[in-house]
C-alpha cells in the first residue's frame, strides 16, 4: 500500500505533528503490515523544505514551493494555497481519473489532514480521505467554502474524537470514524527529568503559566490573559508569575486579535513573554518546567498539548469542552470563563495533586495503536472511493 498524507504547513501546528508523527508510525509497521511507502506532502512556506523538526527518513517528504506575497489577503492566500499544492500533488498523482483509483498513479491511499489539503487534492480530480480535526467558524468567503467542501466531499471522513465525530454528524450527515491521537508520552515524561534543560527555562523565564499555540482566537487566550492577571493580582503568592506563550505559526491572520491583545495586556499592566515557535528539541523541557498549562481553547479536537503536559506531569487548567470532557477526563482541572480559569489556576498552583493518573492516561494513547487503526480504515474502503472526474 503507499501512502500519502498531505497537510498544509511546515511549521509545529497540531495537525502537521500528527501528520508527521501518524507517516513515521505507518513506515514502522512496514510491509509486514501492508504499507509499501509513505510520502507527505506539504506547503514549504518562506522557502521550507524540510519540517520543523527531523522526519524518519523512510518517509518521503514533498514540500512544494508556496512563495510568500506582500499584502496578499486570506481569503486569496487560501486560493492560492490550495491550486498550488494541488497542481503539484495532481501532476504527481495523476489527476482526474488517474489509473491509481482513489490515490490516482502514484498512490493507493490519498489522506488529507485538514481543509487546503483535503480541497487542493480534490480539486486535482484525485479522491482522498480525510480527518477532521476539529470544526471552525470563518467569516471569509474562501475559508467558508474551503472548510464545507473539506468535510462534504471527501470520500470517508475521521476524527480523532467522538464529540468532533458528532458534530460532523449533525451538520453534514456524514459518519466519520474514530481514531483517537497518539501522544509521545514518553518524549514528555523525559522532559520532566531534562534538569539542564529545565534550569535554562527557569533562569530565562521564572515561574510561568504556560499556553501554547499562539495568541489567536481559537486558543482563547485572552481569556487566559484576563485570568492571568486577576491571578497574579489576587495574593503575593503569585506575584512573581510570568505568562509565557510558545507557538503560533498559521496561514491565517490574526493581526487584531493579536492587536487587541497586546492592548487588554498593557491595560492589565501584564506582559507576557512570547516566545513564538520554539525548537522541537527544547519543547519537552519548557513544558515540563511550567507551573501550570493553561488550555483555555474554545474549539478543539482532541487537546494534544494538554495531554502533553499530562505526560511531563505538568498540572492542567482546561476550557470545558465536551470534547476535553471526553478525552480528558478527571485529570484536569476545568473551567468556563475568566472566573473558573482564575480559581483553577489559583488551585493548581497551590495543589497540583497526583501527576501519576495524568501520565497514564497520556501514555495510553500510542501512535503505534493509531496507525494500526488507520490501516484497517484504508483497507475498508469506501462507495465514494473512485476518480474524480
Amino acid at each position: 500500500m503507499r501512502i500519502a498524507l498531505l497537510t498544509y504547513s511546515t511549521k509545529p501546528r497540531g495537525g502537521v505533528v500528527h501528520t508527521l508523527a501518524l507517516a513515521e508510525a505507518l513506515v514502522a509497521l512496514g510491509p509486514a503490515h501492508g504499507v509499501d511507502a509513505v510520502d507527505v506532502w506539504t506547503l514549504g512556506r518562506g522557502g521550507d523544505a524540510t519540517f520543523f523538526r527531523p522526519v524518519d527518513p523512510r518517509v518521503g517528504v514533498r514540500a512544494v514551493p508556496f512563495p510568500g506575497v506582500d499584502g496578499e489577503p486570506v481569503g486569496a492566500r487560501i486560493e492560492r494555497s490550495i491550486r498550488v499544492l494541488g497542481e503539484a500533488f495532481g501532476a504527481a498523482a495523476g489527476g482526474a481519473g488517474g489509473a491509481g483509483g482513489a490515490g490516482g498513479a502514484e498512490y493507493d491511499v490519498v489522506h488529507a489532514q485538514d481543509c487546503i489539503s483535503a480541497n487542493a487534492v480534490l480539486r486535482a480530480g484525485v479522491a482522498c480521505r480525510r480527518t477532521v480535526h476539529h470544526l471552525d467558524t470563518f467569516t471569509t468567503p474562501e475559508l467558508v467554502a474551503c472548510h464545507d467542501r473539506a468535510v462534504a466531499e471527501p470520500s470517508a471522513l475521521a476524527c480523532v474524537s467522538a464529540s468532533v465525530a458528532a458534530e460532523v454528524a449533525a451538520g453534514w450527515g456524514r459518519e466519520p470514524v474514530v481514531i483517537p491521537n497518539g501522544v509521545d508520552a514518553a518524549r514528555f515524561a523525559a522532559g520532566a527529568v531534562d534538569r539542564a534543560g529545565r534550569a535554562a527555562w527557569a533562569r530565562r523565564l521564572g515561574r510561568y503559566v504556560l499556553a501554547l499555540g499562539g495568541i489567536e482566537p481559537r486558543k482563547g487566550t485572552l481569556d487566559l490573559l484576563e485570568a492571568f492577571a486577576r491571578l497574579r493580582a489576587s495574593s503575593p503568592d503569585h506575584a512573581d508569575l510570568e505568562l509565557v506563550v510558545g507557538g503560533g505559526e498559521t496561514l491565517f491572520d490574526y493581526r487584531d486579535y493579536r492587536a487587541a491583545f497586546d492592548a487588554r495586556a498593557a491595560a492589565l499592566d501584564v506582559e507576557p513573554v512570547v516566545l513564538g515557535p520554539v525548537d522541537d528539541p527544547a519543547l519537552p523541557s519548557l513544558v515540563a518546567e511550567a507551573a501550570v498549562l493553561g488550555f483555555t481553547s474554545v474549539k478543539e479536537g482532541f487537546g494534544l498539548a494538554a495531554m502533553e503536559a499530562l505526560a511531563a506531569g505538568v498540572p492542567v487548567v482546561s476550557r470545558d469542552l465536551p470534547v476535553l470532557r471526553e478525552v480528558l477526563g478527571d485529570t484536569v482541572r476545568f473551567g468556563t470563563g475568566v472566573d473558573d480559569f482564575t480559581r483553577a489556576l489559583d488551585a493548581a498552583l497551590r495543589r497540583p495533586g497526583d501527576p501519576a493518573p495524568g501520565r497514564a492516561l497520556a501514555a495510553s494513547y500510542t501512535w503505534e495503536a493509531a496507525a494500526r487503526r488507520h490501516l484497517e480504515w484504508y483497507a475498508r474502503g469506501s462507495p465514494r472511493d473512485a476518480p474524480r472526474g
